[in-house]
């Protein structure tokens, strides 16, 4: 196959632990061609939204992991895939991208995930259509709101609505330190959206990453655990990840979701559950491919280039 990978630039990838370069070794190990190209470099001209696109060698060197052939012009229906792969934010710019690659879609590219489905599901929001396993959560703007909701529930964590990371996340405890100057910024003084929830206490045993392939769940959860006081789990936060099987809660929540979601076109999704609630859904780039093979031997690049191989062979 020739699989093309729309990623932010190959230069600034950590290899130790970044996901893309994980799915490309593996893509490039089955003898698959491997490309890249980055947002900025697709458009869309008469109709067809092509890119700048090159084709990547895999060295075997972690500090100098690949070679670029010069970039050619292509039409993304040349390629047999197309992954999204850039991380967000999730501003304009990341939707007038879902909106080329759904062009590009009606030419005959194949992304994964599906554009629309990125588009359609929100990392935060996407969990109130599973309100079942969420604790209390407020989506507003409205400072009042946001008050009322951290008094009726003493502890809360709010968040932005388009960060990753752990980026913009507070909590604010039942004595209401920074309340006011929290909302305040979060909401740029009521108005952005913001998301408030129930502080889980279990995120002092992590902040659990549930990769789903093609609806299926990897067998091992990636737990994010804080570190330092820290409130936020996240590795770019300075959380410590520990391998771990999924319970029994975080199964019956990975099998309910993963076939709704693989029939809404996303291939690849990672959920996040603290305790027994999930608390988003990631369907931009999630990660942690390697830090679950490293600690278990479960080989998830296999896992995911089986399932890519298997959507394209499908069609």
């Amino acid at each position: 196959m020739k699989i093309a990978f729309l990623a932010d630039p190959l230069s600034g990838f950590k290899t130790y632990k970044d996901s893309t370069f994980a799915m490309m070794r593996e893509a490039a190990r089955r003898g698959h061609a491997v490309f890249a190209f980055e947002q900025r470099q697709m458009f869309l001209e008469n109709g067809v939204v092509q890119a700048d696109v090159a084709q990547i060698t895999m060295t075997g060197d972690a500090d100098d992991w690949f070679r670029a052939a010069p970039a050619e012009l292509h039409s993304l229906a040349d390629f047999d895939a197309v992954i999204q792969r850039k991380d967000p934010p999730f501003d304009m710019e990341y939707i007038y991208g879902t909106y080329l690659l759904e062009m590009a879609e009606r030419h005959g590219a194949r992304v994964f995930n599906k554009p629309s489905a990125i588009r359609d599901h929100n990392e935060k929001l996407s969990i109130a259509q599973f309100s079942k396993y969420t604790s209390p959560t407020l989506v507003s703007s409205d400072a009042t709101r946001l008050r009322a909701f951290h008094a009726e529930h003493s502890d809360v964590i709010f968040k932005p609505l388009d960060g990753m990371g752990g980026a913009g996340i507070f909590r604010v405890r039942e004595d209401g330190m920074n309340l006011g100057a929290v909302i305040e910024s979060l909401t740029a003084l009521e108005t952005r959206t913001i998301m408030v929830q129930k502080y889980i206490p279990e995120i002092v045993k992590g902040d659990k990453r549930i990769l789903l392939i093609n609806g299926k769940p990897v067998p091992f959860a990636l737990a994010r655990i804080p570190q330092g006081g820290e409130v936020r789990g996240n590795l770019a936060a300075g959380g410590v990840g520990v391998a771990q099987p999924l319970t029994a809660r975080d199964r019956e929540i990975a099998e309910d979701l993963g076939p709704q979601l693989a029939a809404r076109g996303l291939l690849l999704v990672g959920l996040d559950v603290i305790g027994n609630c999930l608390t988003e859904v990631n369907v931009t780039s999630p990660t942690c491919f390697q830090e679950i093979t490293d600690q278990t031997g479960f080989d998830v690049p296999a896992m995911f280039i089986d399932a890519l191989e298997h959507q394209v062979a499908g069609n």
